[in-house]
C-alpha cells in the first residue's frame, strides 16, 4: 500500500475507534449499530442480535440460559420502521424508533447495545425489556 493511503486508513480507525470522530458521524455509526440489532431481531437472527450486545448487557442476558435463547425470550420485535433518529452524548447514544429506544454505549469495536426494547416513562427512567449493569 503507498504510505498516503495507509496515513489516511490509519487516521480514519483513529476517529472510529476514539470515538473523535464528528457528532454528526459518531450519531450515523449508533444509528446503523441500532439498525444492524433491530434487523436481527426482525428476521430471527438470534446469533447476530447477541453478537451486536454490549459485553455487560449479554453477560445479564445469560444468567438464565444462552444469549440467543434468552433474546428469543424477550420477544423483541425489532424495528419495521426506517432507520431512528440517533441521539449521541460522548461514549453513549440513544436511537429513538416509533415503538422503542435502543440505548447504545461505545467500544473499541464499536457502538454495542447496552439496552433495548426502551419505553419512556414520565419523570422516570426508561423501562427496557433488554439492560445490562
Amino acid at each position: 500500500m503507498r504510505p498516503i493511503v495507509v496515513q489516511v486508513l490509519l487516521g480514519s480507525l483513529c476517529l472510529v475507534l476514539s470515538g473523535c470522530a464528528t457528532a454528526d458521524g459518531r450519531a450515523r455509526a449508533a444509528q446503523s449499530a441500532a439498525a444492524a440489532f433491530e434487523a436481527a431481531l426482525e428476521h430471527a437472527d438470534t446469533l447476530g442480535a447477541c453478537e451486536a450486545l454490549a459485553p455487560g448487557t449479554r453477560e445479564e442476558l445469560e444468567q438464565e440460559a444462552p444469549c440467543p435463547a434468552a433474546l428469543q425470550g424477550l420477544k423483541l420485535t425489532g424495528a419495521r420502521e426506517p432507520i431512528g433518529s440517533a441521539v449521541v452524548y460522548g461514549s453513549q447514544a440513544r436511537v429513538v424508533y416509533p415503538h422503542d429506544s435502543v440505548f447504545l454505549a461505545l467500544f473499541a469495536e464499536g457502538w454495542k447495545v447496552t439496552a433495548a426494547g426502551c419505553t419512556p416513562r414520565e419523570g422516570r427512567p426508561y423501562r427496557c425489556e433488554l439492560k445490562g449493569d
